[in-house]
């Protein structure tokens, strides 16, 4: 079985950010929007056989459209 390219925290994280994307109705072609990159690089973050990752510049422009804290996105325990 190969290693995941994506560490349990970031998987939290990410999975996080879907689900508040989800909620708030908005398209991974919404999200890439926003962060000035494409449906197609947010659909390799949210999948697990890529690398791509946010970064926390990524997060905070996330967190001011969604009207959140970026604090919102971690876990709430250490992984």
């Amino acid at each position: 079985m190969s290693e995941s390219l994506k560490s349990k925290f970031e998987i939290a994280v990410i999975d996080k950010v879907r689900e508040k994307r989800i909620a708030l109705k908005y398209s991974q072609e919404d999200l890439g929007s926003f962060l000035n990159t494409s449906r197609g690089f947010i659909g390799q973050v949210e999948s697990p056989n890529f690398p791509t990752k946010y970064n926390l510049n990524h997060l905070n422009t996330l967190a001011k459209e969604f009207k959140c804290s970026p604090k919102d996105f971690m876990p709430d325990e250490p992984i």
